[in-house]
């Protein structure tokens, strides 16, 4: 009898093999035979090699968010969550040594232009949490009043930058500092109060 798979433990071991060996040079067959079952048998579940890289990516993705929303969501006070959204999110390709290969490889995962994005629906729910989180922080009356929408987008550019910076283009500790004091920059501003 054939042994069953779940969609995440096949993404899960196609994310293993591809970051082993980058998009170009993996084969179905290697992915089949990493989980010990034919490649026909595989071919249930994804429509070819490129439908099965984009679903791996997304759903490694998404594993990501929901790491990060865990982080968030175990406090109540909104400038934590703020800093916490922000830190793990950055920090988590440090520990996910795969997705980091593969961004590393296929940097487009995470575009600059918004025209390019590859993942629109994981990207709006990124987007979503930040814009969730000034919502609340506006409404709390702990951050002042902004444009929700352009802030996001913003700060979730920001992001994207520092994570191309520090884990493509390999600026590691210098991308990291810079990107704390930007943190610090957002939440405590640049101007000094006025009495």
């Amino acid at each position: 009898m054939a042994k069953k798979y779940t969609l995440e433990q096949i993404y899960t071991v196609a994310l293993k093999v591809f970051s082993q060996y980058g998009y170009k040079r993996t084969r179905v067959e290697d992915i089949s035979g990493e989980l010990d079952m034919v490649a026909g048998t595989l071919y249930r579940y994804i429509k070819d090699k490129r439908d099965l890289y984009e679903k791996s990516v997304a759903f490694g993705i998404t594993k990501w968010q929901t790491k990060v929303r865990e982080s968030v969501e175990a406090t109540d006070d909104v400038s934590e969550q703020f800093v916490l959204l922000c830190k793990k999110g950055y920090q988590y390709l440090s520990q996910d040594v795969d997705m980091r290969k593969i961004l590393m490889d296929d940097p487009s995962i995470f575009p600059l232009s918004p025209r390019k994005i590859r993942f629109p629906g994981i990207d709006n729910t990124s987007l979503d949490m930040i814009k969730m989180l000034l919502t609340k922080g506006i409404d709390q009356g702990v951050f002042r009043r902004v444009d929700v929408e352009p802030v996001s987008e913003f700060l979730y550019s920001i992001y994207v930058m520092f994570i191309i910076k520090t884990y493509v283009k390999s600026e590691g500790n210098t991308a990291s500092e810079m990107y704390e004091k930007g943190i610090d920059l957002i939440l405590n501003g640049l101007l000094v109060p006025q009495v």
